[in-house]
């Protein structure tokens, strides 16, 4: 049964550490004291038990050990050794891994309301190296501002607020967003999915749905909603998603083949 979570373990043990070496290294050793003292995992919930425990064999490390930000490492790489210790491991285990808040948290042995300042710590660092221009479409007075507020505590900058899908359309006219937060149902009975349809038919860009009504998503349209956040909201649970969405887009981005970049950037 531990096996198939194997890949998982090294996946985020490379991250957490910053090369596979040090991931597998901290990985065997997880594997070797499970195998001594199986009583240390729950089999219950065998794969948070399996973080948990590589967790506490990595912590018990050298802070020599820690990654340092270096320029041959990958910049997303690179972007994640900045991070400090414990707000990367909250950011991997969320972002990356998929775990719920209650998971993330039983995983690093703390309880829920840390877990999530770990979070938003993760994200104010984050959002220091990969700061962007958001477009907010929302129609909601209040939780724009809360939107706004949040968007610029991390280091972004608002590019503007649109409040239909026709002020949406006339923002991006003359410069595009590196970030989408759109609700869906807007005032004037036009939808924020539509709008970012239309948008992203002329650039890309991840968006980020902040919505009352998710089932709304459940029509098989494009753009699929990687990114979904049910109202009311916590506030860290957007920042982690919005660091979230931007570290894997640019990350993706970096995989693409040069001469793929180049004739996207012609075909514009």
């Amino acid at each position: 049964m531990v096996v198939k979570y194997v890949p998982y373990l090294r996946r985020y043990a490379r991250a957490l550490t910053g090369t596979q070496a040090a991931g597998d290294a901290c990985v065997a050793a997880t594997l070797q004291a499970f195998v001594k003292h199986p009583a240390l995992i729950d089999t219950g919930q065998l794969r948070v038990e399996l973080f948990r425990l590589f967790t506490r064999i990595w912590s018990s490390i050298s802070n020599d050990s820690v990654p340092k930000s270096n320029r041959s490492q990958p910049m997303s790489e690179q972007w994640l050794a900045n991070l400090t210790a414990l707000p990367r491991q909250a950011f991997l285990l969320m972002a990356l891994e998929g775990f719920s808040e209650e998971d993330a948290a039983r995983v690093l042995e703390c309880d829920v309301a840390t877990l999530r300042r770990l979070v938003d710590e993760a994200g104010h660092e984050l959002a220091a190296e990969i700061a962007t221009d958001v477009l907010i479409i929302e129609d909601e007075v209040l939780i724009s501002l809360d939107l706004e507020a949040l968007v610029e505590s991390l280091g972004h900058r608002v590019m503007g607020v649109a409040r239909t899908h026709a002020e949406a359309i006339k923002f991006t006219r003359a410069k595009w967003p590196g970030l989408i937060l759109a609700d869906i149902q807007l005032a004037d009975g036009s939808s924020g999915l539509d709008a970012v349809n239309e948008l992203l038919r002329s650039f890309e860009a991840p968006a980020i749905f902040i919505t009352a009504y998710p089932e709304r998503f459940l029509t098989g349209d494009r753009p699929e909603p990687a990114f979904l956040i049910s109202k009311p909201f916590q506030p860290a649970l957007v920042s982690a998603i919005v660091s979230q969405a931007l570290f894997f887009e640019r990350n993706a981005r970096q995989r693409e083949p040069r001469i793929y970049r180049e004739q996207s950037a012609r075909a514009y």
